[in-house]
């Protein structure tokens, strides 16, 4: 009788006030298997199922969308989450009440998650648009925050993406129409093609899948002249923003670095490969080039899958248990000591790539998909090791979102806000050991292209937040309503250059304390504007 009285009064406010604001949520069902059916009829659904309790329910809501999605699932839910976009929050309750035999979680999406935007070939995490591309799981560029970027912008013509690697086929359904090859290079099996797809493949065609900033152009030439670097002087030359190398040497050349630093200085930024050498070989001591450069940003593999490590126990053989893809991780694979899995893992060194102090920043690479192995073999193959190759290229599209939305964006400004924006993983489990060596942390695409519309939108407040540096140079500036600090540490070499138009707000939690080589300089210039305009795809 409660039932029915619930469902009763859930029946009122929901036909009574039939907002007119929609409501999201997250709702997940007891069996995998269970679907829950609807027809389309003029841009509504409309229950198409046999079970009669959820005829009753949703007959009384206006449904927009319901379907399953690969997004916030834990393992336990992996294919028993549904998406839901609603008239009214009211549904979420219902049917947790009233379908119990069915439903057994759920919650409602706040409405600052709300603005995303995805494009119709977004895989198994997709929400809002509708894949007709390949059912690959992009939870990876979840993590990043992916469609929280591209609510902002997917990318401009006039972005420009080098990509310096192996032969790019620039007649592929997904660099077809905005790719120009400067010149030819090794085929690589297919390395390019995977380096450019990662980065840059043209989302929203319906094909196959999409890149970060997949509305920039490509610019694919060759690689590996580490004395000249040639290849990066000449597509920097034609036009190119940011300039993608997959590639190592070890070698120093100091004429390479005189490139680096002229071509920084011209706000045109260089992403590369850090190596991929486990740490035990490489001890957090070997440097590989050109990441090795200063004003080259270097990419190395961090992990981005699991939030705790028992989410993904798993055994070696029959008695030793690991886990794997713990977000944050430095390593793909973690042990734990004494083989007990209450304790604290610990990451096998022979799973990471180079950790060094030259390392700015991790991008995910374990378990992403191999557009290269896809047009070989036609099979959808996640690549299962730690590479930075593939992580690369992850960081270069955020940086065309970057220059996307605010083309006026100083090169320094770019390193300072991915570094700013990055996920702190100090405290992740196992990594205490390689503190100082993995850089700023986990990139993190839509938080660093939301701090640049909000630092240079004067109706936002931008926020600087949740992160701890000892070390770097940090400046930016800004003429949003407020630039608030808070969670936040600069302290020890950290040198901090903060240029705003209108207020600074150190907030809780917030320790500035350089030490004799670092330094703090908060500003006010009430006379401070935007040199160019931001380009939002929401504005367009």
């Amino acid at each position: 009788m409660k039932k029915i009285l619930f469902t009763v009064i859930f029946l009122f406010i929901a036909s009574s006030s039939f907002s007119q604001n929609e409501t999201w949520f997250y709702i997940r069902v007891k069996d995998s298997m269970q679907e829950i059916p609807f027809q389309n009829k003029n841009g509504k659904l409309d229950y198409n199922g046999n079970e009669n309790k959820l005829e009753l329910i949703f007959n009384n809501y206006e449904i927009k969308i319901f379907k399953k999605t690969q997004r916030k699932a834990k393992p336990k839910y992996l294919k028993k989450t549904f998406f839901v976009i609603a008239n009214h929050p009211a549904l979420l309750t219902d049917l947790l009440l009233n379908a119990s035999n069915i439903f057994v979680s759920g919650e409602i999406i706040p409405l600052e998650e709300r603005k995303i935007y995805e494009p119709n070939d977004y895989g198994l995490t997709s929400t809002i648009g509708e894949n007709i591309g390949l059912p690959i799981n992009f939870d990876y560029l979840d993590v990043l925050g992916c469609p929280q970027a591209w609510y902002y912008t997917t990318g401009e013509k006039d972005v420009i993406a080098a990509v310096s690697d192996g032969t790019v086929n620039i007649e592929l359904d997904e660099f077809k129409g905005k790719s120009t090859r400067i010149h030819k290079s090794d085929y690589a099996n297919g390395h390019g093609d995977n380096i450019a797809f990662n980065g840059f493949a043209q989302g929203d065609n319906g094909k196959i899948g999409t890149g970060v900033c997949f509305d920039c152009p490509i610019l694919a030439t060759k690689y590996g002249d580490f004395r000249k670097l040639s290849e990066v002087k000449e597509a920097a030359a034609k036009g190119a923003k940011v300039i993608s190398c997959s590639w190592v040497g070890s070698t120093k050349y100091d004429y390479a670095e005189k490139v680096v630093d002229s071509l920084f200085n011209k706000n045109i930024v260089i992403v590369a490969a850090a190596g991929n050498k486990g740490f035990h070989l490489n001890k957090g001591e070997m440097v590989y080039y050109p990441a090795g450069y200063d004003n080259v940003i270097s990419v190395s593999s961090g992990m981005y899958r699991h939030e705790k490590a028992l989410d993904n126990i798993q055994l070696l053989g029959d008695t030793l248990y690991y886990t794997s893809n713990l977000r944050g991780s430095v390593g793909r694979t973690m042990g734990f000591p004494e083989n007990d899995t209450l304790r604290e893992p610990f990451v096998y060194p022979v799973s990471t790539a180079i950790l060094h102090e030259s390392v700015d920043i991790l991008a995910p690479t374990a378990e992403l998909f191999t557009y290269n192995n896809y047009l070989n073999k036609g099979e959808i193959i996640y690549y299962p090791f730690s590479t930075t190759s593939g992580a690369t290229p992850l960081v270069s599209g955020t940086v065309g979102l970057m220059f996307s939305l605010y083309p006026c964006l100083p090169a320094y400004e770019v390193v300072s806000i991915l570094k700013m924006t990055a996920l702190n993983i100090d405290n992740v489990p196992g990594n205490k050991i390689f503190y100082g060596l993995y850089g700023a942390g986990l990139l993190q695409t839509g938080k660093a292209v939301k701090l640049v519309n909000d630092l240079h939108d004067p109706n936002e407040i931008a926020y600087i937040e949740n992160q701890d540096f000892v070390r770097w140079n940090f400046k930016i500036s800004g003429i949003s309503k407020e630039i608030v600090l808070r969670n936040q540490k600069f302290r020890e070499k950290a040198t901090l250059d903060i240029l705003a138009k209108n207020r600074i707000r150190i907030a809780g939690n917030t320790v500035l304390k350089p030490n004799s080589e670092g330094k703090i300089r908060l500003h006010i210039q009430s006379k401070l504007e935007n040199e160019c305009d931001l380009r939002r795809r929401v504005d367009k």
